[in-house]
């Protein structure tokens, strides 16, 4: 029995739901049972159905402030401050939202080990110890090796690791946690199947499954933390979220040792110039965020530069725990001349220490470092 559950995977329960049925569901929510949800203290995923819907709305302000309470009560006044570092914009899939994607004409970039310090030593100087490593998905030029050697190199330098790479099987990532590895995050972009192989026509990403048994592999790995997402803008975002929800719970299930965060990336402008299919406005976005947070009060939720100032001065005390400043989303884009393609635009440009000062009137306190590893 033991062995059989090994060796399942979160595509056993996804299987059960469909995508059509499960949105109308979240549209047919009704007040009461918005209401029912807010007056309790765990939540199920018929509850959190009913924090995504419209029938929700009227609610956002008590939900709000729910959120921020029971953010308070887990993470007190702190906040995580991280950095993206991004190492290569080379990638061998054809993803129709970015702008790595292959059939985009653009100068590719992998950085030397030089080229990394050069990076490290001015993420160093504005205080950061948490980094986010990011590459596309070439596995010829930015494979395994690549991404242990990077690690290898910058690991004296950070006490939390992060990667943002193309999915791997177990034993790599196996391998990668030997050498310092914290963190994976993986998005799955949408969880609607067919819309998914429309946005991902040519590359090993093109793989749903595989992308889906992603999080599975990590958590049979050991991995300390795992970072869910999906891009919002591809398909209906309450959808999406409601199975990043249902992934959420049955990894945290099955894989409990481990660590989880979410991250809530909407589509931004980018080279190959798509349009969002489904509109998320900011009171969605804040809604959605608060209703994770109800869902689940440990669970860490990031805040990336893709969103305004005004928005991530907001959002950071209503159930952020963890937010990035002064992004660059193209390789050696901190330090490093000439620049590449910036894989989309960044929306808040302030400085890392513009972002800080925000944060300290706000009264939270910046966590540059939150554990260490004793030998």
């Amino acid at each position: 029995m033991e062995e059989k559950q090994k060796e399942s995977t979160f595509k056993s329960v996804f299987n059960l739901y469909n995508w059509d049925t499960t949105l109308q569901s979240i549209f047919e929510k009704t007040s009461e049972e918005v209401e029912q949800a807010l007056a309790k203290e765990k939540l199920d995923s018929e509850d959190f159905k009913a924090l995504i819907s419209p029938a929700a709305k009227p609610y956002l302000e008590q939900m709000a402030q729910k959120s921020r309470m029971l953010t308070k009560k887990r993470f007190g006044n702190t906040i995580q401050m991280y950095a993206p570092m991004y190492l290569s914009n080379e990638c061998q899939n054809i993803c129709t939202y970015c702008g790595f994607s292959l059939t985009n004409k653009i100068p590719r970039r992998t950085l030397t080990d030089a080229e990394i310090l050069k990076e490290v030593a001015f993420l160093k100087e504005k205080g950061y110890d948490h980094i986010l490593l990011v590459t596309g998905e070439a596995n010829k030029t930015v494979g395994v090796e690549y991404i242990k050697n990077a690690i290898q190199v910058i690991r004296s330098q950070f006490s939390n690791i992060t990667i943002e790479v193309q999915p791997l099987d177990q034993e790599e990532y196996e391998l990668l946690i030997e050498n310092g590895l914290y963190a994976v995050l993986v998005y799955q972009e949408t969880y609607h199947k067919e819309e998914y192989k429309k946005h991902h026509p040519k590359g090993k990403k093109s793989n749903f499954e595989y992308r889906l048994d992603t999080p599975d592999r990590l958590g049979k790995a050991g991995i300390h933390k795992i970072g869910l997402g999906v891009l919002f803008g591809l398909e209906d975002w309450r959808a999406d979220s409601f199975f990043t929800a249902l992934h959420l719970k049955y990894l945290q299930k099955t894989y409990w040792k481990t660590k989880y965060s979410i991250s809530f990336p909407r589509l931004r402008p980018h080279s190959g110039g798509l349009e969002p299919k489904v509109e998320m406005t900011d009171a969605d976005l804040v809604q959605l965020i608060c209703a994770f947070r109800l869902f689940d009060e440990d669970l860490e939720l990031s805040m990336s530069t893709r969103e305004s100032e005004v928005f991530r001065n907001n959002i950071v005390n209503l159930g952020a725990t963890s937010i990035s400043a002064e992004s660059k989303t193209n390789p050696g884009g901190y330090s490093v001349e000439p620049q590449s393609l910036e894989q989309f635009e960044t929306s808040d440009e302030r400085s890392t220490e513009e972002v800080v000062t925000m944060l300290k009137e706000q009264g939270l306190e910046v966590v540059w470092k939150d554990w260490e590893v004793f030998s």
